[in-house]
């Protein structure tokens, strides 16, 4: 099985985490607690999301507990020590930063560094969630199982804390809690690794039996299923919608928007003092962040070059039949299935259809030229597996389909690091496949290590990052 753009490699999958710590002793709850409204590394001075007298309540299709993970609980848990570690270091406070890339890792960046008292410039080529960007499309899984890593599952946690801090401020829903079922076809040590950590940040899991799944899901098969685990707190995010309304803030609160294409970057003396527009102009500022996906690789061809390579996805909606809601969100839940490939999928959003997608890594493409036209074969493929998975849509037509790519690091992990060369440029990327549902809680963490209020994590590190051959 190879899940790899699922937060580990295969070889985390044999060996299980190595050197991450479980996180605090917290009892496991059920997560009905306030949720901090205070960012993770708060800056005097700086804007603050909406007090929680403040919030304006909205309802959810399946309510979702609150996730207990507040920002004084992240900040003294062993696991999150490396977010925090502080150094001597050059603080940056209203420093003018331009971030290139308004997708999920850049655009939350950016309204952190904004809230944190810097000048902020924002670009993107074609504009946030574009049908080209790694984080455009209509939804996205939201999930703390990560194969017993306590890092990405306390990460995920903090990120559901966030992601409701701005639903309120946005007065719109972009997270929806339909539980996530883990069906196992053989291995389930990816989601029984993931208890214990889970725990520790006051999340749950329930294993259960395929036939239980099966009286609870009628409108799935489970043939093939050996083990089922339902993760009641998971569920999925509206992906494009959500990066616009990151960019709509951060314009709204005073940064500044600008939608081009940036040219490769060289710098002299081991800075940077500004980058170059496709169309002649430039961008002057004291520091650069580039979180450009999947043309990271391109803007940095000796740095970065094939460390982070763009990989062919294909996504698929099945259409239901009329009148019929068992596959909606609301009774349908978003489920994974973990077998020789690692297949997912999220019930019908807003009328979009049945979304099935096979997470294995497809071959590498240029973001930009590639044609977006799902293959024969992935076709056939998604057909057979919703014939097995979901019986009464073995005849039912694709009413959409979908190309996009996974920004796919050498070993999984995200990239959040100084350039090498150049001491004021930032590197970050290698979402692989789960960074999308991070978004607040990375640029949280990557606002700090910019500003020197934390150290960068070596599971991060650009030193750590081998280049494919």
């Amino acid at each position: 099985m190879r899940t790899r753009d699922w937060g580990l490699n295969d070889r985390d999958i044999g060996t299980g985490d190595s050197g991450l710590g479980q996180g605090g002793n917290r009892e496991r709850g059920t997560g009905n607690r306030a949720a901090s409204s205070k960012p993770l590394f708060p800056v005097p001075g700086s804007q603050q999301p909406p007090s929680p007298q403040s919030r304006v309540p909205h309802q959810s299709p399946v309510a979702g507990p609150q996730s207990p993970v507040t920002r004084r609980r992240f900040v003294a848990s062993a696991v999150a020590a490396p977010f925090v570690l502080r150094f001597a270091g050059r603080r940056l406070a209203a420093d003018h930063v331009v971030v290139i890339g308004a997708g999920a890792f850049g655009g939350w960046t950016a309204l952190t560094l904004l809230r944190a008292g810097m000048r902020v410039t924002l670009v993107d080529a074609w504009g946030a969630g574009n049908s080209r960007a790694s984080s455009g499309g209509e939804t996205r899984v939201i999930r703390t199982v990560y194969n017993g890593n306590a890092l990405y599952s306390q990460m995920a946690a903090r990120a559901f804390t966030l992601w409701r801090e701005a639903e309120q401020q946005w007065k719109r829903q972009v997270l929806f809690h339909t539980g996530a079922l883990w069906m196992g076809e053989t291995d389930d040590s990816y989601v029984r690794r993931s208890i214990e950590p889970m725990k520790a940040v006051g999340l749950s899991v329930e294993e259960m039996t395929p036939s239980e799944a099966a009286r609870r899901y009628p409108q799935m098969g489970f043939r093939d299923v050996r083990t089922a685990f339902f993760e009641p707190e998971a569920g999925y995010l509206t992906a494009r919608v959500a990066c616009e309304l990151v960019r709509e803030t951060v314009v709204r609160e005073g940064g500044t928007y600008k939608q081009a294409s940036v040219r490769p970057a060289t710098g002299t003396g081991g800075r940077l003092t500004r980058v170059t527009l496709a169309d002649g102009g430039t961008l002057d500022a004291d520091a650069f962040v580039f979180a450009c996906g999947p043309w990271m690789g391109k803007l940095f061809p000796d740095v970065v070059g094939r460390r982070i390579v763009a990989t062919r996805q294909e996504v698929f909606f099945f259409g239901t039949p009329a009148g019929d809601t068992r596959f909606d969100s609301g009774t349908l839940p978003v489920w994974v299935h973990v077998g020789e490939r690692l297949v997912y999928g999220i019930p019908n959003h807003e009328r979009r259809g049945l979304k099935l997608a096979d997470d294995t890594a497809g071959p590498e493409v240029d973001p930009t030229t590639q044609q977006r036209v799902p293959s024969t074969e992935g076709i056939a493929r998604a057909r057979t597996f919703v014939a097995n998975r979901f019986p009464a849509l073995a005849d039912a037509p694709i009413v959409e389909a979908r190309v996009c790519q996974y920004e796919a690091s050498t070993d999984g992990n995200y990239l959040v690091d100084r350039h090498p060369q150049l001491e004021n440029v930032w590197l970050l990327g290698g979402g692989s496949g789960h960074g999308f549902k991070m978004g607040p809680a990375f640029g949280e963490h990557a606002a700090a290590v910019i500003q020197g209020r934390a150290a960068v994590n070596p599971l991060f590190a650009y030193a750590r990052l081998k280049p494919r051959p």
